[in-house]
């Protein structure tokens, strides 16, 4: 039990740092609340699971090439910068109620096209899961591995539900100029994120 309670405090680990996806959902918390949030954290932590299995089936070789990782960098810059401008252009529209236009599919959708898109999060789960899997197998069985991935997987839900509750508190505890600061600057990092992304697949072309 203190082993598998170890693996779920490290998918809490893994999904703590800032990136593209934490500040994007806190803007979609502040925005649409706690349910939208919560959804564009699941949607990202399904391509987190795909990622995992590519690494376990061992698909995650193919993904190394020159050209698939130009082509990833790519495709994470656009994404990112993509919504890095809608959300700077959102930022004035902050509703103060809990309805909101965009569709649960949508926010799910979102998370999860800002996640597969991220070659940061094919090095992140290679590195990470990779090791995870290597010491499971030289200690444990197929059993282990499996609890064990399933820790990280809950890690990962706990912390999504953490992202969402605190964003959406954040709605109800701010005036509407702080939130409309707070999503500017979300907006702003996302273009940072892009723009980093940018650079890297320039590199590979150069």
């Amino acid at each position: 039990m203190n082993v598998f309670l170890g693996y779920i405090f490290l998918g809490l680990s893994l999904a703590a740092p800032i990136g593209p996806v934490n500040a994007a959902q806190m803007d979609k918390g502040i925005k649409s609340g706690f349910f939208q949030a919560w959804l564009l954290g699941l949607g990202a932590l399904t391509a987190d699971i795909i990622y995992m299995l590519t690494v376990y089936l061992g698909v995650v070789k193919y993904l190394e090439t020159p050209f698939m990782q130009s082509f990833l960098w790519l495709f994470g810059f656009f994404v990112l910068m993509y919504t890095g401008i809608e959300t700077i252009m959102s930022s004035g529209k902050i509703v103060m109620d809990n309805r909101s236009e965009d569709s649960g599919f949508k926010s799910f959708l979102s998370g999860f096209i800002m996640s597969i898109s991220n070659p940061l999060t094919i090095l992140f789960w290679l590195g990470i899961y990779g090791s995870v899997l290597a010491k499971t197998a030289s200690s444990y069985g197929t059993g282990e591995l499996v609890i064990y991935s399933f820790g990280i997987i809950l890690g990962l839900v706990l912390w999504d539900i953490i992202m969402a509750a605190i964003s959406s508190s954040f709605r109800k505890l701010l005036t509407t100029r702080l939130l409309t600061f707070i999503s500017l600057i979300s907006g702003l990092s996302l273009i940072g994120f892009a723009l980093f992304f940018g650079y890297q697949a320039l590199k590979l072309f150069l």
